[in-house]
């Protein structure tokens, strides 16, 4: 071969390199999901009575878009809006909302948010071929967010429903709703977080997206690639009233599972331990001996329930149901939630840095009143009594009797002031009540004088005190 040949073919192969183009990774294509799911997704509005307080029209536009729209930087002035009532001078006026709900069963049965139904006096529900119908609430949840209605229908398309469970982070997934009342809507996401606990949310571990999410979104499903639903549309987290790229769903198992009870009992029922948990921080996960942070950590264990009855202790560390790993506090109640009441469940725990076994009976969770006059109200108010000790830079007084009958015990001691460098400075807060550090129960001022004498330097030593209305567990570090 020439060199002339061989130099065109070296020029050849590499002129193909430099040009070839690079391949992008490819989308999804969500057009054959929507196609087979849009007429199994629903619009719902409301109509409710509620209280006027100053008014409804500004000019023709409704007050409430006004301020979704302009904040406070549109004010109205008091009186500048006319009140509108009914006619009977009852000061009410009727107010249209709208959701989004998906069929589950050919003859009607539809899951949506508790909070699209709560206290409508009409629901209507419009169809993808623009029929509507009137619906029935048959039950509703709002410890889950869920509610089951009933259209009188027959031959309805549904949704095929998949597993959470299965569900991982960067997953794409796809919602169909009603944002702002335009129906039929197709936003689509990734899952951004699992098992996200939300404030007032315990019995919910929330799917994290950032799907578009608005409201009208709300009761809408989350489908997964396999055009399965995965989730329920419950909450956006803004400060605008619109999206900001965190939508939380409620996975389909726990909404399933409410849906099953309403269709069977009118009513849901969930399994109760009795704890107060809290999350494993690093630093409490080494005051424990544990090798990383994982587990629901019990602060509190409430008298006369089926975890007080078993022999649960505050400071144990739940780290699987059943088999079933608690990495997190907030996988905890849902797991037990959906239990059936009357049913044994293997607790495997830590205690002290030991493993242990445990089997609790379940039993059904208390109503609200009944639960709080079950879980002792805290007060931290006292008055000081004059055998204060400074204890690690920190003032300490014996805890009053009032206060000890107010929580039923005899054990504990109060934090009156925090100096400036206290070794209690990492976490405790004036007011809180000391109950136990490293274990052993704070009977006295004294015996916490001679526990932070003895205690080991340098290591991180649990301890657990009473703030407010709960207990909680915080790590205690002697330099």
């Amino acid at each position: 071969m020439s060199i002339r040949a061989l130099f065109s073919g070296l020029l050849v192969g590499f002129s193909l390199l430099v040009v070839r183009p690079v391949v992008s990774a490819e989308l999804p294509d969500f057009t054959q999901l929507v196609e087979k799911n849009a007429a199994a997704v629903v619009n719902i509005s409301t109509m409710q009575k509620v209280q006027q307080q100053r008014g409804g029209d500004f000019n023709g536009i409704p007050e409430e878009l006004l301020k979704r729209f302009f904040g406070d930087a549109f004010p109205i002035p008091k009186g500048a809006v006319p009140e509108q009532g009914n006619g009977n001078g009852s000061g009410k006026k009727e107010v249209q909302s709208l959701g989004t709900g998906f069929i589950v069963s050919p003859d009607g049965y539809i899951v949506t948010n508790h909070h699209v139904v709560a206290d409508a006096q009409e629901i209507v529900v419009r169809f993808s071929d623009r029929k509507e119908l009137v619906a029935k609430v048959i039950g509703s949840d709002e410890r889950t967010d869920v509610a089951l209605i009933k259209v009188e229908a027959k031959g309805l398309q549904t949704v095929n429903l998949g597993q959470s469970s299965k569900l991982k982070v960067g997953e794409w997934v796809l919602a169909i709703g009603s944002p702002f009342g335009f129906e039929a809507t197709v936003t689509q996401g990734i899952v951004s977080a699992k098992e996200r606990t939300l404030p007032d949310d315990t019995y919910v571990p929330f799917i994290q997206t950032d799907v578009a999410i608005n409201p009208g979104n709300s009761g809408g499903p989350l489908f997964n690639l396999a055009g399965e639903v995965v989730g329920i549309n419950s909450q956006i987290y803004s400060r605008s009233g619109g999206f900001m790229g965190l939508s939380f769903s409620i996975p389909i198992e726990v909404a399933m599972n409410a849906v099953d009870q309403i269709k069977r009992n009118g009513h849901v029922v969930r399994g109760y331990l009795g704890v107060n948990v809290q999350e494993v921080t690093s630093e409490l996960s080494e005051s424990f001996g544990m090798e990383k942070p994982k587990g629901a950590l019990v602060a509190e264990v409430f008298p006369d329930t089926p975890a007080a009855k078993a022999g649960i202790k505050a400071g144990d560390v739940i780290l699987s149901v059943n088999g079933m790993e608690i990495n997190k506090s907030g996988s905890l109640p849902p797991v037990i939630g959906m239990t059936p009441v009357g049913q044994p469940v293997e607790l495997r725990l830590l205690r002290q840095g030991k493993l242990q076994t445990m089997r609790v009976t379940v039993e059904s969770l208390p109503d609200d009143k009944k639960q709080a006059a079950n879980q002792s109200k805290r007060s931290s108010k006292g008055t000081p009594e004059a055998s204060a000790k400074t204890i690690l830079g920190a003032t300490v007084i014996p805890l009053e009797d009032s206060v000890k009958k107010k929580l039923d015990i005899d054990f504990g001691v109060r934090v009156s002031s925090i100096n400036e460098g206290s070794l209690l400075n990492s976490g405790v807060q004036t007011g809180d009540i000391l109950l136990e550090v490293n274990y052993i129960r704070l009977d006295s001022v004294d015996v916490l004088a001679d526990l932070a004498a003895k205690l080991p330097k340098g290591q991180k030593i649990p301890m657990r005190v009473v703030r407010g209305n709960r207990a909680l567990f915080l790590p205690l570090v002697i330099q």
